[in-house]
């Protein structure tokens, strides 16, 4: 994500909470272009909340992905990996919130954007099935 967040536990939940709004914006609109294609609601939430994690956690997960593979045979090496890098202590806590906000982001904005209000007041939705 790249944005000047707290060290920690707290810049972990914060990278997961922007991420889970990230999730939201990003199903609004794979909802609107669903609507007008006739996408399956299925293919709908899946790639929202794909496209979410990735523009989300896409920096932070390359980051760790690059320390876990790449061989840093030298400490220059390994310092200069590490420079570009914001918290590099919490990194893969960093990376799990930031899947998890914007994965539960689109499934949140799947109930708020299917919730639609027919003429006579029922709702059709998830829940019309109670």
């Amino acid at each position: 994500m790249n944005l000047p967040l707290h060290t920690g536990l707290l810049g972990c939940l914060e990278a997961g909470l922007i991420a889970f709004l990230v999730g939201v914006l990003v199903y609004a609109g794979w909802a609107w272009l669903g609507r007008r294609t006739g996408m399956q609601i299925g293919h709908v939430v899946g790639w929202g909340a794909v496209i979410a994690t990735a523009i989300a956690a896409g920096l932070d997960a390359w980051n760790l992905f690059y320390i876990g593979m790449v061989k840093l045979e030298s400490p220059l090496y390994a310092r200069l990996a590490l420079a570009g890098i914001h918290d590099a202590d919490n990194l893969g806590t960093r990376v799990l919130l930031e899947v998890i906000g914007a994965t539960s982001g689109s499934v949140l904005g799947w109930w708020l954007f299917s919730h639609r209000r027919a003429p006579g007041g029922n709702s059709t939705g998830p829940d019309e099935a109670r």
